[in-house]
């Protein structure tokens, strides 16, 4: 027992001593540890003060170099500036003597005026005695007339008068007729010689425009699918399109009749796509006539855009090459819209060529003299005035919007190319098989023709011949000399020019016959 008691403490004892030293070790080590740390900060302080001193070098120098470089651009940025004001101030010395070498001529020349002046107003003094002194003489002279011819002055210059009047208007009607003739000769053999090398350059091709379409049919068996129960189908198709469909005993076709070439296309396409498809029923025709419409819309501003791209025409506003393409599914008198415009726009290049004028200007006028044919709405506005404000609207060329309104004379012409527009549109539309007109048309133009002739003092007898192109007015001799015949011929003439509008050219022939019969027996 007592044993191992001993042994505890003696245990004990140990481990107190273990601790101890372990205590002392482990303090020494410190020690040590702490001495090398302290070491090594100063190291590292010691670089750091280095470096640093090293890096404030070189932004000194980095500063410097910057400041010598920034100061000799200073330096020349002054110089430039010295440069330019001595040029100015030589300018300024220049323009004063220049100035003061003006004003001494403006005196100069002052001082001349004073002395021409001068002189002027002695003379005008001179010129007013005299003619005092003639007129005097001037009234003597006449009161002597006046006794010899027992006339007074008023009386024989009345007379005098008189006849100088009859006679020159006699001779004025005759220069003026020889005038206009010559003038036409010239005129006439210039312009035919740039007309017909304008259409002998101009190859175009001529289509007319009917007011409706075949649709052809594989069989007679889908003209029921597309009447539909009741007409129901065929009822949805005219509704959505706005064109009748006539169905009829035709073999394998059915009709599509409008005055809207673009009504047409839309249901000649939609029925297209419905016979294809073999869907046909309301819902599914307003859904392909309303995907047909919008592929219309595209189409119609991709022709607008080839066209110009064709026609060499750069800057134009969108909605007019929108409405360039439209006019493919237009027609006037049967005549494609489109293709009369081209044809327009290539002839108007080529005469404002043959002119010296701006051949761009021109063309793009002879484009658009026809827009307002096209409109988007109803409007009581003639084309001519709607394709001007359309123009104007559009930011388009002062002269192109005369030429779009000016076409038709219903405003006055103010640019040179609004007459090359006008003839050039006359030369499309009055092509052999160019355009259809309308019989009554025709018949009415004839017979406003000659209702004007007819409405002419002596005038007998008119007669529109060659299809209009000629008015022949026979004339009563006992009432219509031959002098008075010519004169009423240019006249007529004038007349229709002012107050008709038709194409091409139309001449007046004056018949004045006298016969005398006697009979032997």
């Amino acid at each position: 027992m007592d044993s191992n008691i001993l042994y505890i403490i003696i245990g004990v004892i140990g481990l107190a001593v273990g601790i101890f030293a372990g205590k002392v070790i482990f303090a020494k080590n410190t020690t040590r540890q702490v001495e090398d740390a302290e070491q090594k900060s100063a190291k590292i302080l010691t670089e750091a003060q280095l470096s640093a001193e090293n890096l404030k070098k070189e932004r000194l120098l980095e500063a410097k170099e910057k400041f010598v470089q920034l100061r000799a651009e200073h330096d020349k940025e002054i110089l430039e500036r010295n440069r330019k004001l001595g040029e100015m101030e030589n300018r300024i010395k220049q323009k004063e003597q220049s100035l003061n070498q003006k004003l001494e001529n403006l005196d100069r020349q002052a001082k001349e005026n004073e002395t021409i002046k001068e002189n002027l107003n002695r003379q005008i003094e001179v010129v007013n005695v005299k003619r005092t002194e003639l007129e005097k003489h001037q009234e003597e002279h006449i009161r002597r007339l006046e006794k010899i011819a027992a006339l007074s002055a008023e009386e024989a210059k009345a007379q005098l008068i008189e006849s100088l009047k009859n006679e020159a208007q006699t001779q004025a009607l005759a220069i003026q007729q020889e005038i206009i003739d010559e003038a036409k000769q010239k005129a006439n053999k210039e312009a035919r010689k740039i007309i017909i090398q304008s259409i002998q350059r101009t190859a175009a091709e001529q289509a007319i425009e009917n007011s409706i379409t075949v649709f052809n049919l594989e069989s007679d068996e889908i003209k029921g699918q597309i009447i539909g129960r009741e007409g129901r189908n065929i009822r949805a198709i005219e509704a959505a399109t706005g064109v009748d469909l006539i169905v009829d005993d035709t073999p394998e076709a059915i009709v599509l009749s409008s005055f809207d070439p673009l009504r047409r296309e839309i249901a000649r396409l939609s029925l297209q796509r419905l016979v294809t498809d073999g869907r046909i029923h309301p819902a599914r025709i307003e859904e392909i006539v309303e995907k047909t419409r919008r592929q219309i819309e595209e189409q119609v501003m991709e022709i607008g855009e080839r066209t110009v791209i064709e026609l060499g025409i750069h800057g134009l506003h969108k909605e007019l090459v929108r409405i360039v393409g439209k006019m493919r599914f237009r027609s006037s008198y049967g005549q494609n819209l489109l293709m009369h415009s081209r044809e327009v726009a290539n002839l108007c290049a080529i005469m404002a060529s043959e002119l010296g004028l701006n051949v761009k200007l021109a063309k793009r006028a002879g484009l658009l003299h026809d827009i307002g044919k096209v409109p988007d709405e109803e409007t009581e506005l003639s084309h001519a005035l709607l394709g001007m404000k359309l123009a104007e609207k559009y930011g388009e060329n002062p002269a192109v919007i005369n030429a779009i309104g000016a076409h038709h004379d219903e405003v006055e012409m103010q640019f040179v190319i609004a007459p090359i527009v006008q003839a050039c549109d006359a030369i499309s539309g009055a092509r052999p098989g160019a355009r259809r007109e309308i019989m009554q048309q025709y018949l009415q133009r004839i017979k406003d023709l000659e209702n004007l002739a007819m409405a002419y003092q002596g005038v007998e007898k008119a007669y529109a011949i060659q299809a209009g192109r000629e008015l022949r007015v026979i004339v009563e001799a006992d009432k219509v000399t031959d002098s008075d015949s010519s004169k009423l011929s240019f006249e007529i003439a004038q007349k229709i020019q002012t107050e008709m509008t038709y194409p091409g050219q139309i001449k007046v022939t004056v018949i004045r016959e006298k016969r005398t019969v006697n009979l032997a027996r």
